[in-house]
């Protein structure tokens, strides 16, 4: 006769709430919990957003809501709900000064008597033109802290990525996944329905150094420029080895989650046609490539690191490469190689 032990569930959950206030205590007097009530609020909001997520169709918040953003795409009901979701828990949090959104042609400069220390950027629903086909979409938010002396400007944002003190991303799918960077590595969180809380699913994400999954839009290679081509070409048919397998879901949020996961490369170039890229650099390339190199991975324009860039304007694009570290210098490689002069 054998004797089967059941398993019990851990009774020690870590949420993110937890994890959070643990980093805070951490830092100690340099602490002043004015970041970790700010996490809170962008937590709750992912709450509220991978709820609408899930009942969209039974309550008509898919189809298109006969608007479009500054971006000039056609705005989903669901677009709109979770811009105001976002901008609305934010502004009461009392922990911001500045507000861009994706959505939202003007930052939005917080009134004094709400006003905190904090600048958030944020894409409120990435990916949501995939809605109708059930595809994971997600939320992308980077925070700042307000420079020295600043009451809240566009100043204060228009800064490079390196100076972000967190960013992450909420990913609604079959579960809503939240990872996060405050700037001592990548945690993720899985969202309990049960309990209503964000358990802590993923500790300490380590990219690959090296991945076998490349993530392109490759209906655009046509329109791409030269080293990307003979990139794409040296993993499709390696000399030695077997190729990369192509994976493109066409959200940034779930084809970068992958990424992270298990490593490759995600690549959205500049091309013939959009001559800039198409991902908005401030709440897209920034929040991805912190946590990209939080991670231990790379993330380049090609030729400049995606960090150090410093934007002209809030809705801004640019080329965005981000991985497993080897993978992302093969790209620079192509790219050193094509602008030395040909003999």
């Amino acid at each position: 006769m054998t004797s089967t032990t059941e398993e019990f569930p851990s009774t020690d959950l870590i949420t993110l709430t937890r994890h959070v206030l643990h980093d805070q205590l951490r830092l100690g007097a340099a602490a002043t919990g004015d970041l970790t009530l700010l996490l809170t609020a962008i937590q709750v909001t992912s709450k509220f957003i991978a709820t609408n997520v899930r009942r969209a169709r039974l309550i008509n918040l898919v189809g298109l809501a006969g608007e479009t953003n500054v971006q000039g795409e056609e705005q989903k009901k669901l677009d709109i709900l979770s811009n105001d979701i976002m901008v609305n828990a934010l502004r009461a949090s009392g922990k911001t000064a500045v507000l861009v959104s994706e959505e939202l042609e003007d930052a939005i400069i917080i009134e004094e008597r709400n006003r905190g220390k904090y600048c958030v950027v944020f894409d409120p629903l990435d990916g949501s033109s995939n809605i109708d086909a059930g595809v994971n979409i997600g939320t992308i938010f980077g925070i700042y802290a307000l420079r020295p002396g600043s009451t809240g400007s566009l100043e204060d944002v228009l800064r490079p990525g390196s100076e972000m003190v967190a960013a992450g991303y909420t990913m609604y799918g079959s579960s809503a996944n939240l990872v996060l960077s405050t700037g001592s590595g990548v945690n993720g969180y899985t969202l309990d329905a049960a309990l209503g809380e964000f358990i802590l699913t993923h500790p300490d994400i380590k990219i690959p150094p090296r991945g076998k999954i490349y993530s392109f839009n490759e209906g655009n290679s046509m329109y791409f420029h030269p080293p990307v081509n003979a990139y794409l070409n040296s993993i499709k048919y390696p000399k030695t080895g077997s190729p990369y397998s192509a994976r493109y879901i066409g959200s940034m949020v779930a084809d970068v989650h992958r990424t992270l996961l298990y490593g490759g490369i995600f690549g959205y170039p500049d091309d013939k046609k959009s001559k800039s890229g198409k991902l908005r650099m401030l709440y897209e390339a920034f929040p991805m490539a912190f946590l990209t190199e939080q991670a231990g991975g790379l993330a380049t324009t090609g030729t400049k690191r995606i960090l150090d860039l410093v934007p002209k304007s809030i809705h801004e694009r640019c080329p965005v490469f981000l991985g497993s570290r080897d993978d992302v210098r093969d790209v620079m490689k192509f790219y050193e190689a094509n602008a030395k002069p040909q003999i």
